[in-house]
């Protein structure tokens, strides 16, 4: 669930940039295929590209990449 919705997340915020994977990846440093996989949920971003990719869409790591109901979740458990 948590790679589903971090793809989601991010795919819609490239295309809502008009990026193609490619143009995103040399925007933050990585090759098209990172950015291919991670959308398709197949891989994760080390710590820096999480970072990157926050500041480049503007928008926090937390929403970029946790799934806010797995948090709330864990803080009433």
């Amino acid at each position: 669930m948590f790679l589903m919705l971090m793809n989601t997340r991010l795919t819609n915020l490239r295309k809502k940039a008009g990026l193609s994977q490619k143009a995103l990846a040399e925007k933050i440093g990585v090759t098209q295929g990172m950015i291919s996989q991670c959308e398709l949920g197949q891989k994760d971003f080390s710590r820096k590209n999480k970072i990157k990719l926050a500041l480049f869409f503007n928008v926090s790591v937390q929403y970029l990449f946790y799934d806010e109901y797995q948090q709330l979740k864990e803080c009433i458990d």
